[in-house]
């Protein structure tokens, strides 16, 4: 069975420029995905997928492979993950006669991210059967103490009788998971042929809070920095 990882890092970004390569203690972001991506043991090859060569350059020279750039119609702001995904298993099908049987989509902004949660996430593929694993993290704001606003009057986003608020405990409510984007995988099949990334039978991998970083703030640099400092 042929297990690729996926690291999809454009140039481009709103919010941060080169956020992608921007130096975290010392290695630029995509190194720590990288460097835990190689030591993976559930992983057969791991591709940079990315729009420049800088980018591509800079990956190289971590080990990971970057074979390809990005086309310009995949590179944007709003093209999604899932149609990077696609040409990276195109090409390895097609340039390279390499059949692509499962996809780890592995985002460079989640850098505590360790590879124990990809051969973590790979195995309970594998042994589940299911056709897609998304890491989790424990959510610490229920949302049934969430409200909107209609002007300043405060209105339940969940229809929870706003008066309890102050009443219920949180050993009272359900735990709640979500996404925290460090790993993704999934069934070659479903991301060619259903071309989603979360498939129909989707088990999760409840990671710590502490490995759940996304970043996409300067806020998130620091305190990512401020982390890894003091973990030295």
């Amino acid at each position: 069975m042929n297990i690729v990882g996926i690291i999809p890092a454009r140039s481009g970004s709103r919010r941060i420029p080169d956020k992608n390569i921007k130096m975290l203690s010392g290695h630029p972001l995509i190194y720590y995905t990288i460097r835990e991506a190689l030591k993976a043991k559930t992983l057969n090859r791991v591709i940079f997928s990315t729009d420049s060569q800088r980018y591509a350059d800079i990956a190289k020279s971590y080990g990971a492979e970057a074979p390809f750039l990005q086309p310009k119609e995949i590179s944007g702001d709003d093209a999604g993950t899932t149609l990077v995904l696609i040409h990276c298993i195109n090409y390895l099908e097609n340039n390279e006669s390499y059949p692509v049987d499962v996809v780890v989509t592995l985002e460079p902004t989640s850098p505590f991210r360790i590879s124990k949660d990809i051969d973590d996430a790979v195995n309970k593929l594998l042994q589940t059967g299911a056709d897609s694993v998304v890491s989790v993290r424990e959510i610490s704001e229920p949302p049934h103490w969430m409200f909107k606003l209609d002007g300043d009057k405060m209105i339940s986003f969940l229809n929870v009788d706003t008066s309890r608020f102050g009443r219920i405990s949180r050993n009272q409510l359900p735990k709640l998971y979500i996404p925290n984007g460090a790993v993704f995988v999934t069934r070659r099949d479903v991301v060619m042929k259903e071309k989603r990334v979360y498939g129909r039978d989707c088990r999760a991998l409840i990671m710590p809070a502490e490995r759940s970083l996304d970043i996409d703030t300067l806020e998130d640099f620091r305190y990512a920095e401020f982390c890894l400092r003091r973990k030295i």
